[in-house]
């Protein structure tokens, strides 16, 4: 049947980070929660909830269900503006303030 629902989650949160020339710890600020607390999330030692999901779909400017459908649908929605410019790790922009807040 292929990747469980868990495995897509994490796959679709790494290839986002990845896409967007982001960090674990860019992440979880944006989380407002802990490095340590996506990195257990990422290594399957602690789960994504639902509500994490959502949280890391309005980071990405995704919708959640293409989060939970897993990397490549999850990457070919990130919007233009989110993704890191080959070459230009220094051009990323960062919202000045963090949208919708918790």
């Amino acid at each position: 049947m292929g990747m469980s629902l868990e495995e897509r989650v994490r796959s679709a949160v790494a290839a986002l980070l990845h896409a967007a020339g982001e960090s674990q710890t860019d992440l979880a600020a944006a989380l407002g929660v802990s490095q340590a607390q996506v990195s257990r999330r990422q290594s399957g030692t602690a789960a994504w909830s639902l509500t994490d999901c959502e949280a890391v779909a309005a980071h990405y400017g995704i919708d959640v269900l293409e989060l939970l459908a897993g990397p490549t649908r999850a990457t070919e929605a990130l919007p233009a503006a989110r993704r890191r410019v080959p070459g230009r790790q220094a051009a990323i922009q960062r919202p000045a303030a963090v949208e919708g807040g918790v």
